[in-house]
């Protein structure tokens, strides 16, 4: 049930998210998650500040009542739970530009003035590193 990947900072997309609050696919039967994914990909390979941030993908977060979500995951540092994305490359960059900036933080708390306006209201959940609590 589990694969191996590699274990450095990684927002992890929800392949088989709903596409919107309303509908579960586009006009095609495509996932809403699948069309982020997608997207997230996209824009990775179009900017060389998110080289170090690993697009990864998997059937359900269990976010289902929030669409379009992405898990932000590093070792030894705070994750967070994000969703209500709208599944195109906007949203992609925002991800990716808020992932650059945790990515580069001691444990992954970003200022929020570093936050891009196209992630501030999306966060659901912030679950802290094994071992650890945040203060």
């Amino acid at each position: 049930m589990l694969k191996s990947v590699s274990d450095g900072p990684a927002v992890v997309v929800c392949n088989t998210c709903r596409y919107s609050q309303e509908a579960s696919s586009d006009d095609e039967g495509v996932r809403g998650g699948m069309h982020l994914a997608q997207a997230l990909r996209a824009v990775k390979a179009s900017d060389a500040r998110y080289a170090g941030i690993a697009v990864q993908d998997m059937a359900c977060l269990f976010a289902c009542a929030e669409f379009c979500a992405v898990h932000l995951r590093a070792p030894g540092k705070v994750s967070y739970v994000m969703g209500r994305f709208s599944p195109d490359d906007d949203a992609a960059r925002a991800i990716l530009d808020y992932a650059a900036h945790y990515a580069a933080s001691d444990e992954g708390q970003v200022p929020y003035a570093q936050w891009p306006d196209g992630v501030k209201g999306h966060f659901i959940t912030r679950s802290p590193p094994v071992g650890f609590v945040a203060e």
